[in-house]
């Protein structure tokens, strides 16, 4: 998702990093920790449990360091790592909830469309479409409002570009059920920004 310019900066301070630089790790670190606090923000919704992860990440990921190998970006990487211990925490918070009955199901007509869809059509990811302060608020809020396993689902694929096969080996899940739950928060959160359009 982010590679090119940053991916050929971050190859630079790998390189120094593996070799055991501390100071070349620290560059990294200084340069993605905004981005991986700010997904275990988005998962965990509290404040220290993400600052917590965050450093569980960059620990992870500098006693880990002489195993990358550079197939993926290092962000997407360290991102990977960063969910992993989201969803580890959020494991240990609680028990994850069956919330399969929580969202609305899709019906389909005889014909087999797909029947209310709502009438505004909403489908890029939801940082794109925070056009105003309202609407983003409206929009973290029906992130939040959704079950954990679905929210963190569309949070890894919408928001932070990861690809099913990743997601479904984060979460333990198969692909199938990682397309299964992130249809269904799409669907919940059209019907709520939909709402939220025709209340504005």
């Amino acid at each position: 998702m982010h590679d090119g310019p940053e991916q050929d900066t971050d190859a630079a301070s790998l390189s120094i990093a593996q070799r055991g630089n501390v100071a070349a790790f620290e560059v990294l670190v200084e340069r993605h920790k905004d981005r991986v606090y700010g997904l275990a923000l988005r998962m965990l919704r509290s404040e220290a449990d993400a600052a917590e992860v965050t450093q569980e990440t960059f620990l992870s990921a500098w006693q880990s360091l002489g195993e990358f190998r550079g197939e993926a970006a290092f962000s997407s990487w360290l991102l990977r790592i960063a969910a992993n211990h989201a969803l580890m925490r959020l494991r240990s918070r609680r028990v994850r909830q069956d919330s399969e009955v929580n969202l609305p199901q899709p019906g389909f007509s005889e014909d087999g469309h797909l029947m209310d869809q709502p009438a505004r059509q909403w489908g890029r990811p939801a940082d794109e479409h925070a056009i105003d302060r309202e609407l983003g608020e409206a929009i973290q809020q029906a992130t939040d409002a959704l079950p954990e396993g679905y929210r963190e689902v569309f949070l890894l694929k919408d928001v932070e570009g990861l690809s099913y096969e990743e997601i479904g080996e984060l979460t333990g899940s198969t692909v199938a059920a990682v397309k299964s739950r992130l249809h269904r928060a799409r669907l919940a959160l059209r019907q709520d920004i939909d709402r939220f359009y025709r209340e504005h």
